[in-house]
């Protein structure tokens, strides 16, 4: 049984975690305002940018020599994963859920006897995937120095995905992320970004007649990797809402645990006093009748 100095060590412990998870809590809840913003702003952006591009596939007369990020390379041997996490931890199972989708993902690839190649966008994206996968992993970013989610962090990502397209070391690329639906939410997503796959429904939601000038075909091949880009940025900042969604959350269960915890031992404490008390009067009372 623990001391009563143990117990008052614990809870004094525990009582200074409990303001650090609280500090945290609060800190993660003015991020995610600012992040959820530019999160819903970034959305109406890139969803636009992908509706024209589909009008301006949908024009093209010639199919077989329309620019290749848009096509693809014709084959599906080489699949390129992007996978976006986090630098910092902390923040529930928000980095879990977007290895977790990823690896099913990877897990198929491999069944099918093709070529897989990752590159990891944060630390922690790295560090749950270098045991299983260190092979397979070509390049590790991180943007621990950055404060925010900002396109040029994205372009450059953007750069490295179009350079090693035009070097034909990949024929499939997909960008694995969270997107935010609150702050109790998160929803792991997979998006194929090379050759840019639409479904159905997209294509029928695109109702919008343009007449375009230069041709198509030109325009495209100057929009496509900005559009690349932007998807890339579109993921980071749902993934720094996500992010700061998730540790908001689990700073808040941190917090409530380690109240009930102090409770728990707050009890225990003052029982455990009340028996040393109680043995000790024991002690004089039986010592005060023997003599």
């Amino acid at each position: 049984m623990a001391s009563l100095d143990d117990l008052k060590k614990r809870i004094s412990s525990v009582k200074s975690t409990q303001k650090i998870t609280k500090a945290m809590k609060m800190v993660a809840a003015s991020k995610l305002r600012r992040a959820q913003e530019s999160a819903e702003k970034g959305r109406p952006y890139s969803d636009k940018m992908n509706n024209i591009i589909i009008n301006l596939s949908n024009s093209i007369s010639d199919k077989e020599n329309s620019p290749k990020l848009l096509a693809g390379s014709g084959e599906d041997k080489v699949h390129l994963c992007i996978v976006m996490t986090s630098d910092r931890g902390l923040c529930g199972g928000f980095n879990t859920n977007i290895i977790k989708k990823a690896k099913s993902y990877f897990q198929k690839i491999l069944d099918g006897r093709k070529i897989l190649k990752i590159i990891t966008v944060g630390s922690k994206g790295y560090d749950q995937l270098k045991r299983t996968y260190k092979d397979s992993i070509i390049e590790k970013i991180s943007f621990k120095e950055s404060k925010y989610a900002n396109y040029f962090d994205a372009d450059k990502v953007g750069k490295i995905i179009i350079d090693k397209f035009e070097k034909k070391e990949f024929d499939v690329c997909t960008i694995f992320y969270n997107q935010f639906k609150n702050v109790i939410t998160q929803i792991p997503q997979e998006q194929q970004i090379i050759p840019l796959k639409t479904s159905e429904t997209d294509r029928n939601s695109s109702e919008d007649n343009y007449e375009f000038e230069p041709e198509e075909d030109e325009i495209l091949s100057n929009l496509l990797p900005k559009n690349i880009s932007t998807q890339i940025f579109k993921a980071m900042l749902e993934n720094s809402a996500s992010e700061q969604g998730s540790r908001m959350s689990a700073m808040d269960n941190a917090t409530r645990n380690a109240g009930e915890m102090v409770d728990k031992l707050t009890i225990q404490y003052n029982r455990s006093r009340q028996a040393a008390i109680t043995k000790e009067l024991i002690e004089i009372i039986s010592g005060a009748e023997s003599l």
